[in-house]
């Protein structure tokens, strides 16, 4: 089946497997479960003993629907056989190797085989083209380079579609700036904290992003509301990329240009919807916990790897034409969950609250502290530069609204410090959202 975009740069050709009909994609989703599940089977040790305290064996897959009954892969497994305990190619046909940051204990290893590395970059090329990229853009990558992968997945991805690649990587704003106004850049690869960060830069030095037209931003959960901030302010068309390093990167899923959902490449990473409690797989539509299953790993598959992000799966037809299943924008995760005064708060519900309020910068803080046995939450975010030169009465009424807004979005009733522009630090990378709790 052949599809075809219609670019400024020319035609590009958009892949196939995007618009199998169910019944094919699913036979496809089938057989390479099933060559997968017995790769790490043969391969991988924990999933092996697993399975045996299950009494399973690969050649009891006969369904799709089976997938439920295998054993789940959690983040700790990749801690405890640190650092490469859950391969299942040998070294030498390990081509690349990437690591978390290790912020809350040992890094995760993730193995490449050089085909692992081929799917990455195929995916990402069709997830350029969903959300309108093509070889005629210019792309300034400012993901991390290094350890983290989101920087060379976007990169091979870029330069695969034809693309014009800028490997700048993040930080130095200044030269960021500096390089999408010289270089004619059209698209920006970043987080959406720190592409506000440029934008906020950029306005302050006058420069001009008039030919900037499409953000692809990930890494971390960020609102509705962010987007129409980032829109509204610099004209571009912001889209949601989603990917994780265990499973192989960015480039899990994308939203395409009906921005409906974002779409997961099911011939690679098959997706399920559990209970994040009882691990229960629930209905489609529920949301629930989403749970990924790598088709095609080589180096290190991962079979029913639970991502802790909370979504739901959306199966009716797309306008794009995508056969695809879409996930619905993940903006909280199950282990983000604070518990404030016995209500469940998530820094996303804190963010959707604040950009309703007009006068406040998408600049915030959220400190916990206790205080004789109880849990307080007090938010610092920025207000605009004009509304921080207004009266005390008027400053006040600001904070009064912003706390009845996240009132009425979280039921808690939490303490709003308002602090001057630019008084609270930004992220080049993955946005910090939430302190520690100390006792006071």
């Amino acid at each position: 089946m052949n599809r075809w975009n219609d670019p400024p740069g020319g035609f590009l050709p958009v892949s196939a497997p995007d618009f199998l009909p169910r019944p094919q994609l699913e036979a496809v989703q089938l057989q390479r479960l099933k060559a997968v599940v017995t790769r790490a089977f043969e391969h991988q040790e924990l999933f092996r003993t697993r399975m045996g305290e299950r009494g399973l064996k690969p050649d009891d897959l006969g369904h799709l629907s089976d997938l439920g009954r295998l054993p789940f892969t959690v983040k700790n497994d990749l801690r405890d056989t640190y650092p490469f305990g859950l391969f299942a190619s040998p070294m030498e046909e390990v081509v690349r190797l990437h690591a978390s940051s290790g912020t809350t204990g040992k890094p995760i290893v993730v193995a490449y085989a050089q085909a692992d590395l081929d799917v990455w970059s195929e995916v990402m090329v069709r997830a350029f083209a969903a959300c309108g990229v093509h070889r005629g853009d210019v792309i300034q990558n400012a993901y991390g380079y290094g350890l983290f992968t989101g920087g060379l997945g976007a990169h091979y991805g870029g330069e695969a579609l034809g693309a014009t690649v800028i490997p700048i990587s993040g930080g130095n704003t200044e030269r960021q700036l500096m390089v999408m106004q010289d270089f004619g850049v059209t698209v920006i690869c970043c987080t959406p904290s720190y592409f506000l960060h440029v934008a906020e830069a950029a306005r302050e030095a006058a420069v001009d992003l008039s030919r900037l037209r499409v953000g692809v931003f990930g890494a971390e959960p960020w609102s509705e509301g962010m987007r129409e901030r980032i829109q509204e302010e610099t004209g571009i068309r912001a889209h949601d990329i989603y990917g994780l390093s265990e499973i192989i990167g960015p480039g899990v899923g994308i939203e395409c240009t009906e921005r409906r959902g974002l779409h997961i490449f099911e011939d690679h990473f098959y997706p399920e919807i559990v209970d994040p409690d009882s691990g229960e797989v629930l209905p489609e539509g529920s949301e629930g916990e989403l749970v990924l299953t790598t088709l095609s790993k080589q180096a290190m598959p991962m079979i029913r790897y639970r991502t802790r992000d909370i979504t739901a799966l959306v199966s009716e037809p797309c306008a794009c034409g995508r056969t695809l299943r879409r996930i619905r924008r993940i903006g909280r995760r199950s282990d983000d969950m604070m518990i404030i005064r016995g209500v469940n708060v998530f820094p996303s519900q804190i963010e959707t609250a604040l950009l309703r309020v007009e006068g406040t910068l998408p600049h915030y803080q959220i400190v916990l502290t206790r205080a004789s046995g109880l849990d307080q939450m007090e938010v610092r975010v920025e207000v605009t530069p004009e509304v921080f030169s207004d009266e005390i009465k008027q400053l006040e009424s600001l904070k009064h609204r912003l706390e009845a807004a996240i009132e009425n979005v979280v039921g808690l009733r939490v303490s709003v410090t308002l602090a001057e522009p630019r008084t609270i630090a930004r992220s080049e990378g993955k946005a910090r959202r939430v302190t520690d709790l100390r006792d006071v």
